[in-house]
């Protein structure tokens, strides 16, 4: 079985987590059977709670619906629905960031009840 390094720099707790990770494995899931608890909120790639930036490498994140073409693009990922291809290296990610640069644009133009912008 061919297995492949997984480095994820986990910001929000100051620290780097490696896994040897078996292809085709997902990413979450595996690091949480081994008792590393990562973000995460729906695990179906629908919100941006375990979003990471990938610094090196790939995995396969077809399944997600939450992130879009151009994110992935610029080298953002889901965690929940990523599944192992090759040696990665990720870092965890503010989730209001991400979700800011996923959903910002369209709820910039958005006002309160009292007609004042929401703070987004």
């Amino acid at each position: 079985m061919t297995t492949h390094k997984i480095t994820i720099r986990f910001i929000q707790e100051n620290r780097i987590i490696c896994m040897d990770i078996p292809e085709g494995e997902n990413i979450l899931h595996y690091f949480e059977e081994q008792g590393e608890k990562l973000p995460f909120s729906c695990r179906n790639g629908c919100c941006t709670t375990c979003a990471v930036k990938i610094i090196s490498g790939s995995f396969n994140q077809s399944n997600g619906i939450g992130l879009s073409k151009q994110l992935q693009e610029k080298g953002y990922g889901l965690l929940c629905i990523a599944t192992v291809t090759g040696p990665v290296v990720m870092e965890t990610q503010e989730e209001d960031e991400v979700y800011e640069l996923q959903f910002g644009k369209y709820l910039s133009g958005l006002k309160n009840k009292a007609g004042n912008p929401f703070d987004i």
